[in-house]
């Protein structure tokens, strides 16, 4: 499988969890709640993984690295509280990354 269709099955799983948690922290607007993991997505999975450290270092810098981005994108679009958008950007980076690990082990997929 390509680098690049690994990530596309990636994302799809990505926003399958993470869409419907920021769906309800910014009261249903989707396509903002699409974007949220839409920027981040790929620097998580192409940038981070080149870094030269050991893979639980860089997974994470990546995974810290989304749940700033996407709190401050959710402050952007109007959440309240910083704390706030922290907790809904722990919870969907929780969510997706649990249960990435998960289908990995079980599954072999994403």
């Amino acid at each position: 499988m390509s680098v690049v269709l690994g990530w596309l099955y990636a994302f799809v799983f990505t926003q399958l969890i993470e869409v419907p948690i920021y769906r309800r922290a910014l009261r249903g607007r989707t396509l903002v709640a699409f974007g949220a993991s839409a920027v981040t997505h790929p620097f998580v999975w192409f940038a981070f993984p080149r870094l030269p450290v050991a893979t639980w270092i860089w997974m994470a810098a990546a995974e810290t690295f989304a749940v700033g981005v996407e709190a401050v994108w959710l402050r952007l679009f109007g959440v309240e509280g910083l704390r706030r958008c922290l907790g809904w950007a722990l919870l969907a980076n929780g969510a997706s990354f649990g249960l990435g690990q998960v289908c990995s082990a079980v599954f072999g997929w994403p």
